[in-house]
């Protein structure tokens, strides 16, 4: 069975949280007690704190009025005593770092576009982009960080995938939710999305973080059903990429003698 590289673990390296709403306001705070003491944490948000996001989203009524990623960033260093960094930015006009680990929990396209267009400009080995996307009670986790070097990206002697497809790859139709669609919180006030949906989510990516800094994740997707209460997961194989690319399984193979 596959693992996806964790070499990026073995030195300092930086995780950034991009999106501080529903879900990844949740995974911020997992992070200050999951992550060791190496890692640098980054949280990245340009918006600010509504009245209507305390419904579902991890701030309290002091915060409304704040950028998120600043609130965030205050309140869980104070509250865990962990250096916690963040940027009031757009995702375009941030420079992710690497080695490390991008935790997209973004709810449009043309932000999901802004991380993969970085990621086509500066493809690395070393660097993985976890993807969180959810609808009412249901939702899915996608592992990437590569577009076009997937040639030899499993080694077959050390049973280690290098690469796999960015997540905008392996489902497209991310890349077509827009910034008119409704928002997270105006879909919690209409009862199209649960209100719990947002931490069970955050919870299956710090586990997914978790495990690719052990070197024990063997998942390129998960897919969660709130509805059945089932969890499907995708391994990273070398037929689940060829699935999805068209490259053939040798191709995919580093086999060494």
């Amino acid at each position: 069975m596959y693992r996806l590289d964790n070499s990026f673990a073995r030195a300092p390296f930086t995780v950034t949280v991009a999106g501080c709403g529903g879900t990844g306001g949740f995974v911020a705070e997992g992070l200050c007690r999951l992550l060791p003491q190496q890692a640098r944490l980054v949280l990245v948000d340009h918006d600010r704190v509504e009245e209507r996001n305390l419904l579902r989203q991890n701030f309290t009524r002091q915060d409304i009025g704040r950028f998120k990623s600043e609130a965030l960033a205050y309140n869980l260093a104070r509250k865990t005593g962990r250096p916690v960094c963040y940027s009031t930015y757009p995702v375009a006009m941030i420079d992710f770092e690497s080695p490390g680990l991008i935790l997209g929990c973004v709810d449009n396209g043309p932000a999901r576009r802004d991380i993969a267009s970085q990621l086509n400009e500066h493809s690395y080995y070393n660097r993985w982009w976890v993807d969180a996307g959810n609808g009412e009670n249901y939702g899915q986790i996608l592992i990437g960080n590569q577009t076009r070097r997937l040639l030899h990206s499993f080694d077959a002697e050390s049973e280690t995938c290098l690469a796999l497809p960015l997540p905008t790859i392996q489902m497209p139709a991310l890349l077509s939710q827009t910034p008119g669609m409704r928002s997270c919180a105006d879909a919690v006030a209409a009862s199209d999305q649960g209100p719990t949906i947002n931490q069970v989510m955050a919870a299956l990516m710090l586990e997914v973080v978790r495990r690719l800094i052990d070197g024990t994740c063997h998942w390129m997707q998960l897919y969660l059903d709130m509805e059945t209460g089932s969890l499907v997961p995708v391994m990273a194989t070398p037929e689940a990429v060829e699935g999805l690319t068209g490259i053939k399984r040798k191709k995919l193979l580093d086999v060494k003698k």
